[in-house]
């Protein structure tokens, strides 16, 4: 009768197992730093664009919407208060995962598909190398270390968008947007926004992992698999901003 879940929760079961395995490896060791240290210029500089044009402009859209609602009210300097709470609690780490989700976990499931259905991870184990040790673990290291690094230059690119905004269309002047831009964040803003891209990255790269090292199918397995990261890492992503977001409302001071 409940057939239909046992895909899903022998899934759910297996991706825990690879987080484990991987977390497990890294602390025993071998690390491989080299691997480590591509990764991130990979996933971190190779991301920086994209990156930091997603948050310029979504500064510069809520500023314009945002902007013109307050001005009916007489409240256009309080623009740029409302961007950085929203920027650095909700849209900054969002969409920075999104985008990096999109290039990073489908390139990693990609890359995993492809070595798996060629033999070469099979190769690399009877070379006594284990791939998770190898593969996985640098790949997680990274994403850990620079998508909130990502987050935070978007989140500040995003800013200087609104800036851009209330500057020129509703002729905010500078120290009044900049002193209320710093002046609405607190520490508890600055957490949330530093642990959703940490929680995240667990998820853009082992989802990608995940997937790569179940490929099947050969190079339509691969396609699979690359289809099938970006759309449950993103997924996650957007399920995990509601809980995480649910826990700091809830345990809010009043």
């Amino acid at each position: 009768m409940l057939d239909f879940l046992k895909g899903p929760i022998e899934a759910i079961q297996d991706f825990f197992i690879l987080f484990g395995n991987t977390v497990r490896g890294f602390v025993k060791g071998p690390r491989y730093w080299d691997d480590v240290l591509i990764q991130m210029d990979n996933i971190g500089v190779g991301s920086f664009w994209i990156t930091s044009m997603t948050g310029f402009f979504s500064g510069a859209v809520m500023a314009l919407q945002m902007g013109f609602a307050l001005a009916q009210y007489g409240q256009t300097g309080r623009t740029g208060q409302v961007v950085s709470i929203i920027l650095v609690r909700e849209l900054g780490p969002a969409l920075t995962a999104i985008m990096v989700a999109g290039r990073n976990s489908s390139g990693i499931a990609s890359e995993l598909g492809s070595m798996k259905v060629t033999e070469q991870i099979d190769a690399m184990r009877a070379l006594g190398t284990d791939p998770i040790h190898k593969l996985v673990a640098p790949r997680m290291i990274a994403t850990a270390a620079m998508l909130p690094a990502l987050t935070v230059i978007a989140d500040f690119i995003g800013m200087f968008g609104g800036f851009i905004i209330g500057y020129f269309i509703y002729a905010l002047p500078p120290a009044q947007y900049w002193s209320t831009t710093w002046k609405a964040l607190v520490w508890r803003d600055v957490a949330e926004g530093l642990l959703k891209p940490f929680i995240f990255s667990f998820v853009v790269s082992l989802v990608g992992c995940y997937y790569g090292l179940r490929t099947t199918g050969g190079t339509q397995g691969v396609g699979r698999a690359t289809t099938q990261a970006v759309v449950t890492a993103s997924v996650l992503i957007f399920v995990l901003t509601f809980f995480i977001t649910k826990i700091f409302v809830g345990t809010a001071p009043h």
